[in-house]
């Protein structure tokens, strides 16, 4: 399914910050709750690794990061370096005691996901963080790299988003800790309808399910990148990558194609290539087609999000252009 609090860039960069200060403050928000309701339990050990599929990656991920990193594993059963370093993520999980949480995802029955995240080769290890994604590594890595890698997706957990991880009963038994309760907002009932659309593949009724929610509230934030995201996955579905890529490397001037291949790159991770292609290629057009290349470059501005150091230098060499 299509996150609806994370950025494209992932991996994703899984940076991605606009959904960041959102996610924080629904954190806090939890925690809040949680407090007032006497605190929430513990988890038990086995919480700490997770399988995850399409269907259910908002509530186990997406929601999850808002409290403690989630660290994703791509796999496949016919995959040798995966059953290597499967058992290696499992044991470190269990060791970090709660600092994060492993969610394993199937690629051969989660295609949607690993075209989402970019994966082109598996084992293939990101994280989310506060519903923002970022790639970690690829391929069966050292433990000691593997172990730097962790710790340095900890502290910057803890420094950036405050988020301190969750607290483990070894003894607890199963099915006894509950989720901090998360207050509904008034368009919780629109958005997840959109988020439906894009688990059923309908990008279409996703994007009228958003726009529904911006008619009645224009400054949903939610909204307004959900329906970036749509639109972008929308347009993306059909393409042909190696095609597309051919025809945008032989025609720099051709608007079409560079459009086209912003998208892929933006999918696939890549937001500064994705961002100075269009800026260049505004650079070298003039009139409606300048335009419309300017205004696709502010509706992928709204998919990674303004506060996203990223988006600010493309708008500066953006204006740089135009003026």
């Amino acid at each position: 399914m299509q996150p609806r609090n994370m950025s494209m860039s992932g991996v994703v960069d899984l940076a991605a910050v606009k959904a960041a200060g959102e996610a924080k403050a629904k954190a806090e928000q939890a925690r809040a709750e949680s407090a007032r309701q006497g605190g929430a339990g513990a988890v038990p050990p086995s919480s700490l690794v997770i399988d995850v599929d399409e269907a259910g990656f908002e509530l186990d991920v997406l929601q999850r990061s808002a409290e403690v990193p989630v660290v994703i594993d791509f796999w496949a059963e016919w995959c040798q370096p995966c059953k290597q370093l499967g058992p290696l993520l499992e044991r470190l999980a269990q060791e970090y005691n709660g600092r994060f949480v492993l969610a394993k995802v199937d690629v051969d029955a989660n295609q949607l996901l690993m075209q989402q995240f970019g994966v082109q080769g598996i084992p293939a290890v990101f994280a989310v963080v506060a519903g923002q994604a970022l790639p970690l590594f690829q391929g069966a890595a050292p433990e000691a790299q593997i172990r730097q890698t962790l710790d340095q997706l900890v502290q910057v957990a803890e420094e950036r988003f405050g988020l301190t991880g969750i607290a483990v009963d070894q003894d607890a038994a199963e099915g006894e800790a509950e989720a901090p309760v998360i207050p509904a907002g008034p368009h919780d009932d629109a958005l997840q309808a959109a988020v439906d659309a894009l688990d059923a593949g309908d990008f279409a009724g996703a994007v009228r399910a958003y726009e529904s929610v911006l008619s009645d509230d224009p400054g949903n934030s939610e909204a307004k990148l959900g329906l970036a995201q749509a639109q972008l996955l929308g347009r993306v579905r059909a393409m042909d990558p190696q095609k597309v890529r051919t025809e945008a490397a032989g025609n720099p001037a051709d608007v079409t194609a560079q459009l086209a291949a912003a998208d892929l790159d933006l999918v696939g991770g890549h937001v500064e290539d994705a961002f100075g292609r269009l800026v260049d290629t505004v650079r070298v057009t003039a009139g409606d087609d300048r335009d419309a290349v300017r205004v696709r470059l502010l509706e992928l501005f709204e998919v990674i999000g303004g506060d996203d150091p990223r988006v600010t230098a493309a708008r500066q060499a953006l204006a740089r252009v135009l003026f």
